[in-house]
């Protein structure tokens, strides 16, 4: 991508930001974005730009019908001092599933990572250096029609922006089984990261934040039995000597940090499956003495540590300085984005 303008900030901020004590996740953000805008049936207008606001008429489509996707995907430096980005082609393949799924135009893979490594080279001094941070990458697509009615827009832009950001959780987290709201149905757009998804947890979310939890964990819609995820990460169990997770059935997005964890236990002798896990069954495993860990898996936090879960009043508590499971986890996705161990995979991407 060869086509794209180029007009820089007189001063960039960078030199006056603290990157030993960068604002919490989301508060921050680079000097530039990438913008681009799809019309008449094309992408086009290809530019990076000072950071500024988008100009949206009142009618502006997504604001009415929420036709909105997202991604999350993230900017390292190995031990070597390299720029790199972790599985971006996976990110560019989702991208374009949600964008067909929320009926709107898919981004081509060259513009999608063409785009990353433009902002990304441009910004790399915003790159943190620091343990467990990273130039936290949203690219985001809505629509621009100005027009009030329920139907595809015509024209979209497409937006690149990056953000420093520090470890996303400091501490293990507390879940609490949702028993009567749902995140996603088979059939709906559960798979999709779309803005509805996250915007309609979070009266179920702050109900549960205002009895002490950190986080919801989303049961399917017909039983209100079988675990699908949490608030914003795919969710593992250790049940006896076997790692287990929800099956992709519709209703769970197909996480990027989770597909890396399953490839790196099955690759190292853990006995993994992906199936229906029932609230009953967490229970009686609890009970055994045989459900010793449960974790959260996404780009922003890589893993999450839960400490305690809640399902319907049954309080499972869990030392998580014991995980091993983990740890392991954590460490391994850690040291291919370093380059400390061989990345046989092919999920780097230099810059």
């Amino acid at each position: 991508m060869n086509d794209i303008k180029v007009t820089k900030i007189e001063k960039s901020r960078v030199k006056d930001f603290d990157f030993s004590n960068m604002p919490p996740f989301g508060h921050a953000f680079t000097d530039h974005m990438f913008v681009a805008d799809y019309i008449d049936g094309e992408w086009k207008n290809f530019e990076i730009k000072p950071l500024q606001n988008l100009s949206l008429h009142p009618a502006n489509l997504t604001l009415h019908y929420g036709q909105t996707i997202f991604e999350g995907m993230k900017a390292f430096f190995t031990d070597k001092n390299e720029p790199i980005l972790f599985r971006p082609k996976d990110h560019a393949k989702r991208f374009k599933r949600s964008a067909v799924r929320m009926s709107m135009p898919e981004i081509p893979e060259d513009l999608f990572l063409g785009a990353i490594k433009a902002l990304v080279k441009m910004e790399i001094n915003w790159i943190p250096k620091e343990v467990g941070s990273a130039l936290y990458l949203r690219p985001f697509m809505i629509a621009m029609d100005d027009v009030i009615g329920v139907k595809p827009s015509k024209t979209y832009k497409f937006v690149l922006l990056t953000l420093p950001s520090g470890p996303y959780y400091s501490r293990p987290l507390s879940l609490k089984a949702s028993m009567n709201f749902v995140r996603a149905v088979k059939g709906g757009i559960g798979e999709a990261k779309t803005a509805g998804n996250y915007g309609a947890s979070l009266y179920p979310f702050n109900l549960a934040k205002e009895l002490g939890y950190d986080q919801l964990m989303w049961l399917d819609a017909n039983e209100h039995k079988y675990v699908q995820e949490i608030g914003t990460m795919n969710i593992f169990f250790v049940i006896g000597d076997t790692v287990v997770t929800p099956m992709l059935d519709g209703a769970v997005l197909h996480g990027i940090t989770r597909n890396s964890i399953i490839t790196i236990f099955k690759d190292n002798g853990y006995k993994v499956e992906e199936r229906l896990i029932s609230t009953d069954e967490l229970i009686k495993a609890y009970n055994k003495g045989q459900l010793k860990e449960v974790f959260g898996s996404g780009t922003a936090a890589i893993i999450a540590k839960i400490d305690k879960l809640d399902i319907n009043d049954k309080i499972m508590t869990f030392d998580t300085e014991t995980f091993k499971v983990a740890d392991f986890a954590k460490k391994y996705i850690n040291d291919v984005r370093k380059g400390i161990i061989e990345d046989k995979y092919n999920w780097i991407e230099r810059i």
